[in-house]
């Protein structure tokens, strides 16, 4: 059985967030503007990124201290190569409950959705921010079109990667006014659509805070057209306050990072692509597992750095913020959000 660490505000461990790559086919302007991740940025070499058996291991290091989720992320994780064989060996670690991914559905065929799900993926979410391509273009940048991935989320369906939630970012000079279509299209069906506030992840996407749209006005917006009920979460450190629509249409999600932080609840540690270990979405920096690792160290080894690590985290950045002062963090695409 494994044994439960707590950092220094009593918050356990639970949740592990695995970056597969630094790269996206995508240039979001809220995650990697492309002035920034241009023809010429220095993504990581092949040689620095994680390979499967160390992510395998690692995530076995992370299960043995308490983690029973694992959700893959990147960049783009579509873009790993075999990441079905992967999923394979992660949904066989022992205390491995629930192994997700949150894609852009770009690359998310018939064929890879049924890969997935044979493999032992639970569930996929897929981001997307707009149902009018004219919005969506802007905000992906590259031109990929919202049919491209409500296919790709009716692949997901199909293959019973379920409940499918779909994240839509949400920007008030952007997108603001697809809150309600948005919220027409996954209505009746049974996705389950999630709304997140506009956070400052990076340090590269122009966040101010006038630009956030607060989850007590999405609320809003939606309640006064469908009235909304509030549900009870399904489980400890869940990130989404849940809502359901009272005529029985569906369910919403609202993520409120910015206007009411959860981090007295937050259990998720992340693992960016190199190998570093990340204790906030919002940190400066990670301690490197991957090093280690490749110089012989034991899984005993890593667990204790891991476990030290952990104990020692006060990380409460949103409550913070109002009070810090600017300073470099790691960007979102580095480490999966």
């Amino acid at each position: 059985m494994a044994a439960m660490v707590l950092d220094q505000r009593q918050r356990p461990m639970q949740d592990l967030r695995i970056s597969l790559t630094d790269r996206c086919n995508f240039r979001c302007t809220y995650c990697m503007p492309r002035s920034v991740f241009g023809a010429r940025y220095p993504f990581l070499k092949p040689s620095a990124v994680m390979n499967f058996d160390e992510i395998r291991r690692l995530a076995e290091v992370a299960a043995s201290l308490g983690a029973n989720k694992i959700r893959l992320t990147g960049g783009e994780p579509l873009l790993r190569h075999d990441v079905s064989d992967l999923v394979k060996h992660l949904s066989q670690i022992e205390g491995i409950d629930e192994l997700t991914m949150t894609t852009n559905g770009s690359r998310l065929s018939q064929a890879m959705a049924r890969q997935l799900k044979a493999a032992g993926l639970t569930r996929i979410t897929v981001s997307l921010d707009a149902l009018d391509d004219g919005v969506f273009g802007q905000i992906n940048d590259v031109g990929f079109s919202v049919k491209d991935v409500l296919r790709a989320i009716d692949h997901a369906q199909a293959a019973q990667l379920t409940p499918v939630k779909i994240n839509m970012v949400v920007r008030r000079s952007v997108n603001a006014d697809q809150i309600l279509p948005m919220a027409e299209a996954f209505r009746h069906t049974q996705q389950i659509l999630r709304f997140i506030e506009f956070m400052d992840v990076g340090n590269t996407n122009h966040w101010n805070r006038a630009e956030v749209v607060p989850a007590g006005e999405i609320f809003n917006t939606i309640n006064e057209r469908w009235p909304l009920t509030a549900v009870e979460p399904t489980r400890v450190g869940e990130v989404a306050r849940r809502f359901r629509y009272q005529d029985g249409q569906g369910e919403i999600g609202i993520i409120a990072s910015v206007s009411a932080p959860f981090c007295h609840s937050c259990s998720r540690a992340r693992l960016s692509a190199e190998g570093r270990l990340y204790l906030c979405l919002f940190a400066e920096g990670g301690l490197d597992l991957l090093t280690p690792l490749r110089q012989g160290a034991s899984d005993p080894e890593l667990r204790s750095l891991w476990q030290s690590a952990w104990s020692m985290r006060r990380d409460q950045y949103s409550v913070e913020r109002a009070t810090l002062t600017a300073r470099p963090k790691v960007e979102m695409s580095h480490i999966g959000g």
